[in-house]
């Protein structure tokens, strides 16, 4: 078992330490990982991104040219990422943000309006991609939350945990449809 994610936004986006939460729940779960993140000198606004690979066996490298899933929550990021998804990958893109629906053969496409479930969209699309792809425990990941947020930063905990759970409850609401609006 190999998975290869590329996860795609705007800087401010959580698009960093979401790939980075992945990332941890892996290791914690006992697989081997690799984490890449790739940003511009901007911190908020500019784009940004990060390639997450997780599997059961050593990884010779952290570097991804066709991922399994892809991750957008802007237009830019689904223009640039979106042609290198592996045929039969996954596509999870903000259908808040990203207004057009994206168009791919071969591909499955999933809609979820992260930003508009929560302020902490990372998270409620984390619980997105918590509930279609159930190869992380949920529980991993808020063991990993409750690590990473310590100090002045436990009062986050509540409402990421609420976010991540506000995505897996709007994938399950969504069922057969694929969540594609």
């Amino acid at each position: 078992m190999k998975t290869e994610i590329i996860i795609a936004g705007f800087g401010g986006q959580g698009v960093l330490f979401l790939g980075d939460l992945i990332a941890y729940a892996a290791v914690k779960e006992g697989r081997y990982v690799t984490w890449v993140p790739s940003y511009g000198p901007e911190s908020r606004g500019g784009t940004c991104n990060c390639q997450v690979i997780y599997a059961d066996r050593p990884i010779g490298s952290p570097a991804i040219a066709q991922p399994d899933i892809l991750i957008v929550f802007n237009k830019p990021s689904l223009e640039k990422f979106l042609p290198r998804l592996k045929r039969g990958g996954v596509l999870f893109y903000d259908n808040f943000l990203v207004k057009e629906r994206p168009e791919r053969e071969g591909v499955k496409i999933i809609g979820v309006p992260a930003f508009q479930l929560s302020k902490m969209g990372n998270m409620a699309m984390l619980g997105a991609f918590l509930a279609v792809t159930k190869e992380i425990s949920p529980e991993t990941i808020y063991q990993i939350l409750e690590e990473k947020l310590k100090g002045p930063k436990a009062k986050f905990i509540p409402i990421n945990k609420k976010a991540i759970e506000d995505g897996m409850k709007y994938i399950q609401k969504q069922g057969d449809q694929d969540a594609t609006n």
